[in-house]
């Protein structure tokens, strides 16, 4: 019989049989275009990665079943993203705060367009314009889709969804990717109507 008195001990998690580092490493290419599409400063992605380890290497024990890493590495990189712009947004509000108190040495504080390491060769194209008018989830989906040139399938089994899902996802992205290009060049409005 259990003696009353003896203390209660927290169950500590089961082993993990998922090897973090080399998952990490397996889907880090990818989980960083998430992170860039999310934060849109390829120097910020590293930050935002590494807060994607370390969460992955504290919180794995939670992930029951081994065969939705990706799915779940990318949720992780999702909220490592928009905890990384809170926070930027954070500090951004200080330092006008502070520059609002302090005057302009020369008054010129030109900012650079933080995606320009992105797509510094077609700086000037439609097709960059574009992409920047779409929202983050539609940016994405359309840079793992382009730039990693996976499959449906694919896409599906490292976001988290179902085939179907990643179909309609890239279906609305491609249809604002379109109206976007027509309204930065109303010539190209002509060209898909005659399709």
């Amino acid at each position: 019989m259990p003696n009353d008195d003896s203390p209660v001990r927290p169950r500590e998690p089961a082993a993990n049989p998922i090897d973090w580092p080399a998952e990490l490493q397996r889907h880090g290419r990818w989980l960083r275009t998430v992170a860039l599409a999310r934060v849109g400063d390829a120097a910020a992605v590293d930050d935002v990665m590494q807060e994607v380890s370390i969460a992955a290497l504290q919180k794995g024990h939670q992930l029951r079943d081994p065969s939705r890493v990706a799915g779940w590495l990318y949720r992780l990189a999702v909220v490592a993203a928009l905890q990384y712009r809170r926070r930027q947004g954070r500090r951004r509000k200080l330092l006008d705060r502070y520059a609002d108190r302090q005057p302009s040495i020369d008054g010129t504080a030109a900012t650079p367009d933080p995606l320009s390491w992105l797509l510094a060769d077609e700086r000037k194209s439609l097709v960059r314009q574009a992409l920047e008018t779409l929202n983050a989830r539609d940016a994405e989906i359309m840079l793992l889709k382009y730039s990693e040139d996976w499959s449906y399938q694919e896409l599906a089994e490292h976001l988290g969804l179902s085939v179907s899902a990643v179909e309609a996802r890239l279906h609305r992205a491609r249809q604002k990717m379109r109206q976007a290009l027509c309204r930065l060049d109303p010539s190209l409005k002509k060209k898909t109507v005659n399709r």
